[in-house]
């Protein structure tokens, strides 16, 4: 069912011409026309609302800058591992074509080089941090995000890059997102995290409020002629290769079509999720057809993001979409060693919550000669995070709230706990590893185990999905 919000046009057929790609758009027929007989136009985005990009997980944004942030300096890029040689041709990345017919074959060639990692973990507002990344790639993550990031505060703010990004050299392979509207800008930030990152990404897919006062995110989708320009741009000028997070459209070929112009404009590895702009939360299932339909019609890596609740899952959609790897958001938030094969087991007690999607069927298996009986739980999970944290500072609001989203299903058992947890307005870690503490000692069986998939019990999977 089309939405009535933004698809005033979906009676007829509304074509806009891009490098000869036909999409239907979002935006009115006289807007697209518009677009399409002048230059891409930027948006003047000044340090108001529209540039703090948001406090909540929900908004898709990221938070102002805390005054009792922890900082970690970025280390020298000397140290790390460079992609550069493995992805120019030649010692000046400007010179390099995109579109051509070695495109895609350096795309390959490059993500290959980086061992074609397919658990990765999603890009989250605040919460795909350096600590919660070393966390996920510890429990099987072979590829992680940074947060969305504001490309003009990123290139303009020596404060915001200091707070918003931090990296170490083993934090690998790695993807910085950027969100812009403006193709200067947005190089310019690209161009200071390119000796520390395997691939810029731009953020194509945040459909929340703050995103469409910003004009970025999933709200390009109206204005096709910048995003082309933000692509090309970054293609034609970086040392790394250009990626792209986006959203889908009502109607598939659309789809096809923006994706087909993505990978026109030098785009070397496109992440999809599966809902449309109008789709904010899990309610609705991520389309896996879409994906599919995309990874087949392109000729670059496809990454696959939505429906993904724990390993099995990551399974089904690569052989279902056939894309070169998956992407964890939501679910990789409450457990960080999704990846691993831990999902939430309860254990029958009178104070515990019945917890749905339980891969029973796999408990006859914890026994088995594949090893997997380790059993787990959120509270040790996050004490690791914490430890993680004092090595890699990142702001107490992070940290926040990722301890109210790996203890949730604690906090909804003992909520004067969460209570105490909100009215602390400086937190420590002393006082945080003694409320986990306080938590375990009060018997909560919420235990996460390993559950085997199916591809790995009966090697169903094809050889290149594993």
């Amino acid at each position: 069912m089309i939405g009535r919000r933004h698809y005033s046009a979906s009676s007829a057929r509304i074509f806009a011409s891009i490098s000869n790609v036909h999409i239907h758009c979002y935006a009115p027929w006289y807007m697209i026309l518009n677009q399409l007989h002048s230059s891409p136009a930027r948006s003047s985005m000044t340090p108001t609302e529209e540039d703090v990009l948001c406090t909540t997980l929900d908004d898709c944004t990221l938070s102002p800058n805390s005054s009792d942030a922890a900082v970690f300096e970025l280390i020298d890029c000397s140290v790390l591992p460079s992609k550069e040689d493995e992805w120019k041709h030649s010692s000046n990345a400007i010179e390099r074509p995109v579109g051509d017919g070695g495109h895609v074959q350096r795309a390959w060639e490059y993500w290959r080089n980086l061992g074609e990692p397919k658990f990765i973990v999603a890009p989250m507002v605040d919460q795909s941090e350096l600590p919660f990344r070393m966390l996920c790639r510890k429990y099987g993550a072979t590829a992680a995000y940074t947060p969305m990031l504001h490309s003009r505060l990123f290139a303009e703010d020596p404060k915001y890059r200091r707070i918003e990004f931090t990296t170490c050299k083993e934090d690998r392979p790695l993807f910085v997102q950027f969100c812009a509207n403006d193709p200067e800008r947005l190089l310019a930030a690209a161009q200071v995290v390119q000796p520390f990152c395997d691939y810029v990404d731009i953020n194509l897919g945040c459909p929340q409020r703050i995103a469409k006062r910003g004009n970025y995110g999933a709200f390009l989708m109206d204005n096709l002629p910048i995003v082309k320009s933000l692509v090309e741009n970054l293609a034609s000028n970086l040392s790394v290769p250009v990626s792209c997070k986006i959203r889908i459209f009502p109607l598939l070929e659309d789809t096809i079509a923006y994706a087909k112009m993505l990978e026109a404009a030098g785009c070397s590895l496109l992440a999809v999720h599966g809902r449309t702009r109008d789709q904010k939360d899990g309610s609705n299932r991520a389309d896996w057809a879409t994906i599919k339909a995309v990874k087949k019609a392109l000729k670059i890596p496809v990454l696959a993001n939505g429906n993904i609740r724990h390993l099995q899952d990551v399974y089904d959609c690569l052989r279902e979409t056939g894309a070169d790897g998956i992407l964890s958001a939501e679910s990789i938030l409450g457990n960080p060693a999704l990846f691993a094969g831990y999902q939430l087991i309860t254990e029958q007690s009178d104070n515990v919550i019945s917890q749905s999607g339980v891969l029973e069927k796999y408990e006859k298996l914890k026994h088995s000669e594949h090893g997997f009986e380790k059993a787990l739980d959120q509270a040790t999970l996050l004490l690791e995070y914490f430890d993680l944290c004092e090595t890699y500072p990142v702001p107490w609001r992070m940290i926040r709230a990722h301890v109210h989203r790996m203890l949730g299903d604690w906090f909804r058992i003992h909520p004067d706990i969460r209570e105490e947890l909100n009215k602390q307005s400086k937190l420590t870690f002393e006082w945080l590893r003694d409320m986990v503490d306080r938590l375990v000692k009060r018997d909560i069986k919420l235990v996460l185990r390993q559950a085997i998939p199916d591809e790995l019990v009966h090697k169903s999977l094809p050889k290149e999905s594993l």
